[in-house]
């Protein structure tokens, strides 16, 4: 085999991969390299000697040649495709180029027709409009010429002609009607001698045409011919308007002359539970429920009647729905008030809230009964109905919506002699007013005669509750009424009630159970003033029965118990009762405040100045309620520690210096000091049942530093032997061990300060010095420590030694300058406090002082903490 030459086999292998169909798609050189040596590296894999380039050589060079060549017979057809789209371009474009000029030309065609044709069109209708104008014109001359020759007839007393033609039928009635209305309208301009005459003529013929017409409307009716009904009504339209034949159609009417409801079965349970506060209001009354449902079913058998009858059904049916509210409803419903009201002024509000509800619903019911508006088939038709209207007989226009406009109005109308300017509001307030002063009566009469005072209170009760039931002189009058009913208040102000219903205990307890029922019963008269109140009244209204709720819950049931408390004078233990009292206060003022947020305030989103109103008015009151319990807590805290400061007066001078040391060993702790302790655990489990957070914190607070100072002060008065600092140490045990169960670390801090101060009176002379100069001790200068330790028994043994060792300490006369300003230890570590905001820290957290302040409610969901009394104490 020749070195330029392939052996058959192997050239036949390459030229398939030589094919032009191999490099179309998708194209790997290196998938292309191996297929073409494949059968070579076979080959050379199979040959034993070594490896021989030479067929590999040979085999690449043949397909070099094969794919140059290939490539040129590429790039010749390539060029001869070329240079045939360009041939293409050139014909398309020129083709193109003359399709272009033959649609300009088409148009121009089409532009000069369209121009021809709308000259054409306008010539047409200028055409038209002058035949129609010639052809009106010919109209009024006919009709003018025949009004003539009828007026004529009838001064003459002729009415021979339209005798015949009301006799031909339908047709001929209907053009005696348009005759006759057109008649009467030329009878009334007409000024000529015998018109008088002639147009009583006329008018007399109209009165008999007109009977005769509703005669035959009447027969049909009964006889039950709509076909019939519908022609008289028709003509009656294009006689007068129709206005008679539509009050013969109504007044005639089943549903009205049939319509007696005094047999009506009553609901007992509703008139039973009307004036009950507590029952739910009623949702429906059966006559009430009896009568919308048959004018449900008689107003949908009404409308097919109507709009096969009558040729303007809207009109009828409007005419025939004021007659529904303004005598079927109205009468019923001034019947069911007569009746609440004979209950109560709750039973009158209920009764009207429940028809006003169950009458909305109906008219959305009746709405859906729209009728279509009256529309003229053509012009000379509309004509004749635009003249019908404006006839001798009003008739209401009618709009696509005329229908529901009506029962909108209908239905406004109908509870306006209840609800105009102050009406509603009045009575609501009066209502709630009574209720309250029903519920709250027994309460008021236990804190007066527990006060012990004149009436001051319940001559604010009733001037305040009569200047926040409304805007009106005759609340008041009204509040005054209710507190006189109930006791509260004597009809004849200058004399005593010779016989009072004796209070009870149990009457004077502030109850969350009655704040809720309080807030039950002014929730659901809100609930009638949206109802029944304008939108854009309901913020006011929302805003006065705020006010009646305010004065109500707040300065007769809260702060009335408040200040109740405020002036009971306790001279024996305190009663740790008012922590019971202040319990409830706060759940009452979180139900109050939820209440407000939620129900309220919502309501009057709609007004600005209204909403911020009663922000305000309710930031007063609850600041008021706040500053009562204040009072309240901070006399009770005084109470406790004057309490505590007089169990400690009681301290005997030898307790902590004993004659006989096995009787002194017998005794766990001294007298005083149980007592104290005592009323710690039960002040403790008190304030823990009945405050939490902040407040249970800021009150044993208060109470511990307070029972703090009282002991450091207590400490510097009695002498303590030996035997004695041991009965000290039990008693500071014991009062520490107290105060540790408050759970407060800071009061924990302080009174190791004391059990650390009560043994200087234990430990041995030799260590007292290096003993006060370490733990809390070390924080306070020795100087101040030196009247409790002179109070040790053998202080006289180690007096100048003591003294020596301390005198370099402290400059004489800087010593008494230092002991005239502290004075006290326990004045000292208040000094102390005072610099620790100013950086100087004793060791201890600091305490407030004063309570005033500082309890405040918590956290609600919907309203953030705020602190009862001033805002800056939280």
């Amino acid at each position: 085999m020749s070195s330029s030459q392939l052996p058959p086999s192997d050239d036949a292998d390459i030229a398939e991969h030589l094919q032009l169909s191999s490099f179309k798609g998708k194209f790997d050189v290196t998938e292309f390299v191996g297929s073409v040596s494949e059968r070579l590296i076979a080959k050379s894999k199979a040959d034993p000697g070594p490896f021989d380039p030479k067929p590999f050589i040979r085999t690449f060079e043949a397909a070099v040649d094969k794919l140059i060549a290939i490539r040129k017979d590429v790039q010749s057809k390539t060029e001869q495709m070329e240079r045939s789209v360009r041939v293409a371009e050139r014909d398309y474009s020129k083709r193109m180029a003359a399709l272009s000029k033959e649609f300009d030309t088409v148009s121009n065609s089409f532009s000069g027709m369209e121009s021809r044709m709308n000259v054409v069109s306008s010539t047409a209708v200028r055409i038209g409009d002058q035949l129609e104008t010639v052809h009106i014109e010919r109209q009024r001359a006919q009709a003018a010429y025949d009004l003539i020759d009828y007026y004529n007839q009838f001064s003459k007393g002729d009415t021979a002609n339209l005798d015949t033609l009301r006799k031909e039928g339908r047709a001929g009635r209907r053009q005696v009607a348009v005759i006759l209305r057109r008649l009467n309208t030329v009878a009334r301009e007409v000024d000529l001698p015998n018109s008088d005459k002639t147009r009583e003529t006329i008018d007399k013929y109209c009165e008999k045409f007109e009977k005769e017409m509703l005669n035959l409307f009447d027969r049909c009716y009964r006889k039950g011919d709509p076909k019939m009904m519908h022609h008289c009504a028709q003509t009656l339209l294009e006689f007068n308007g129709g206005a008679s034949c539509v009050q013969v159609y109504v007044n005639q009417h089943d549903f009205f002359i049939n319509n007696v409801r005094e047999g009506a079965a009553e609901d007992v349970s509703l008139w039973n539970l009307l004036g009950d506060p507590d029952a739910s209001p009623p949702k429906t009354e059966l006559g009430l429920a009896e009568l919308f449902a048959e004018i449900r079913a008689t107003v949908d058998t009404e409308t097919q009647i109507v709009k096969a009858v009558f040729p303007n059904p809207p009109v009828v049916m409007q005419v025939f729905l004021q007659r529904v509210f303004a005598q079927s409803i109205q009468q019923y419903m001034e019947q069911l008030l007569h009746r609440g009201a004979d209950v109560s002024d709750l039973g009158y509000l209920r009764i009207l809230q429940l028809v006003h509800i169950q009458a909305s619903l109906l008219v959305e019911d009746l709405k859906a009964h729209e009728l279509p508006a009256v529309s003229a088939r053509t012009p000379y038709e509309a004509a004749e109905f635009r003249r019908s209207i404006t006839g001798s007989a009003p008739v209401t226009i009618s709009t696509p919506a005329a229908i529901s406009t009506m029962l909108e109005t209908a239905m406004e109308e109908l509870f306006v002699p209840y609800t105009e300017g102050q009406r509603y509001l009045e009575r609501e307030s009066k209502s709630l007013s009574y209720l309250y002063q029903s519920l709250l009566g027994s309460f008021g009469r236990y804190h007066k005669s527990q006060r012990g005072k004149s009436s001051n209170m319940f001559d604010r009760m009733v001037n305040q509750i009569g200047g926040a039931s409304a805007t009106s002189g005759t609340s008041a009058q009204a509040a005054t009424a209710a507190l006189t009913r109930f006791g509260l208040l004597n009809a004849d102000r200058g004399t005593e009630k010779p016989v009072e219903e004796p209070v009870r205990e149990e009457d004077g307890i502030l109850s969350v159970d009655v704040a809720e029922r309080v807030m039950k019963w002014h929730a659901e008269a809100i609930g009638r003033c949206v109802e029944l109140s304008p939108a854009n009244d309901v913020p006011k209204s929302t805003f006065a029965l705020l006010r009646v709720l305010a004065e109500a819950l707040g300065a007769n049931y809260v702060e009335l118990a408040l200040e109740t408390l405020d002036a009971a004078e306790s001279k024996a233990e305190p009663s740790l009762h008012i922590l019971v009292v202040i319990r409830s206060v706060d759940l009452i003022c979180h139900l109050w405040q939820q209440y407000i947020n939620v129900a309220l305030l919502p309501l009057a989103s709609s007004s600005v100045t209204s909403r911020r109103e009663m922000v305000q008015f309710n930031t007063q009151t609850t600041n008021r309620i706040e500053g009562a319990t204040n009072n309240v807590l901070q006399k009770l805290t005084d109470s406790i520690v004057n309490w505590l400061s007089a169990q400690l007066s009681k301290q005997k001078k030898n307790d902590f210096k004993p004659r006989n040391d096995d009787m002194s060993f017998a005794r766990v702790n001294t007298e005083p000091c149980v007592a104290c302790c005592d009323m710690l655990e039960k002040v403790r489990d008190a304030a823990k049942e009945n405050l939490s957070g902040k407040n249970l914190e800021v009150f044993l607070t208060e109470i511990g530093v307070s029972f703090h100072s009282l002991l450091l002060e207590h400490m510097r008065k009695f002498p303590v032997s030996a035997t004695g600092g041991l009965m000290l140490a039990k008693d500071i045990k014991s009062y520490q061990d107290a105060i540790s169960t408050f759970g407060i670390p800071a009061l924990q801090e302080r009174f190791e300060f004391i059990r650390q101060l009560g043994q200087i009176f234990l430990i041995q002379p030799e260590i007292l010095k290096s003993f006060i100069t370490e733990n809390y001790l070390g924080r306070i200068d020795s100087s101040l420590l030196k009247p409790y330790i002179a109070l040790r028994s053998d202080w006289g043994q180690f007096e100048k030694g003591f003294n020596d060792s301390a005198a370099p300490a402290v400059d004489g006369a800087g010593g008494v300058a230092l002991k005239d300003r502290f004075g006290r230890l326990s004045v000292m570590m208040k000094e102390l406090e005072t610099l620790k905001v100013e950086g100087i820290s004793m060791g201890m957290p600091s305490i407030p002082s004063s309570f005033t302040g500082n309890f405040s409610m918590p956290s609600m969901p919907s309203m953030p903490s705020r602190p009862f009394g001033n805002s800056n104490g939280s």
